[in-house]
């Protein structure tokens, strides 16, 4: 990886990954992108896409080499692991940007203290809700154009991930983010009742919400093979949206001089995954 803004996208295959490998790429970086399987990752030509895996840090030292920068996803509820593969990385880049959360859950947070602690620049993202949440009513509307959960009152700015991924390009490839913790989040504030209600606009097929008990919400998400600690998680956080309110922020615009999307151009884009065959 020659040159001096080699980047090393680790979590390349999910939603974000994506994102960013697609958009540094269109920054002008040379980008390499760790992947489980590279034959199926199905990533943009002009990234270098190699074999590794988070579940085995060690595979991640030769994607390493040469790496000025790292876009860092740890897809584990645990910070275990974290200080050796640290290691490596300050042993080849200079850079992390580090995908947290608003919450900064204590595993994130240990998290954070060690990047602090290693003498790596560093840039943390802090995302509230994203927009592609709403992907798991999607079956249910395909259905029968009904949204069945729990806390429709709850409400947030949901975040589209490609704003996400503009702001970690910024931090990667310029300067003036090192130590800088970006809480970021969509322009409005919408309840998860309007959201459902904004896909039935976008799709021209009126979408309905018919509130649930969080009991059932929680057997189904088990059923589903959540861990119980992840939806215990996601229950707290909605009942409390219902009292308080995420608000949005303008942080996407400040750091990257655009607005933020709405959660209807979201929509939008993923309309498709909502309408029927």
């Amino acid at each position: 990886m020659a040159g001096q803004r080699g980047i090393l996208v680790i979590g390349a295959t999910g939603t974000i990954g994506r994102q960013v490998v697609a958009q540094a790429l269109e920054a002008g970086a040379e980008v390499r992108a760790a992947a489980r399987d590279p034959e199926t990752a199905g990533l943009p030509g002009g990234a270098e896409v190699v074999r590794a895996d988070l579940a085995d840090p060690d595979s991640l030292r030769a994607p390493l080499d040469g790496a000025e920068a790292v876009f860092l996803l740890w897809p584990f509820a645990t910070a275990e692991g974290m200080p050796a593969l640290l290691d490596m990385i300050a042993a080849h880049a200079r850079r992390v940007v580090y995908l947290s959360s608003a919450a900064v859950r204590d595993h994130e947070r240990r998290i954070e203290g060690m990047i602090e602690r290693s003498g790596l620049e560093r840039t943390f993202l802090r995302p509230h809700a994203f927009a592609a949440n709403t992907l798991r009513w999607a079956g249910q509307i395909r259905a029968e154009a009904v949204v069945r959960e729990p806390y429709g009152a709850a409400a947030m700015p949901p975040l589209h991930e490609r704003d996400l991924a503009a702001v970690a390009v910024r931090a990667l490839t310029g300067d003036g983010h090192d130590g800088a913790a970006y809480e970021l989040a969509g322009p409005e504030t919408l309840t998860q009742a309007e959201q459902a209600r904004v896909i039935g606009e976008v799709i021209g097929r009126p979408v309905r919400w018919e509130e649930t008990s969080p009991r059932a919400a929680r057997e189904r998400m088990l059923e589903r093979g959540w861990p119980p600690e992840a939806v215990d998680g996601v229950l707290r956080a909605q009942a409390g949206m219902v009292t308080s309110p995420r608000a949005a922020t303008a942080t996407v615009e400040e750091v990257t001089g655009v607005p933020a999307r709405t959660f209807r151009a979201w929509v939008t884009d993923h309309a498709d995954r909502f309408r029927t065959p």
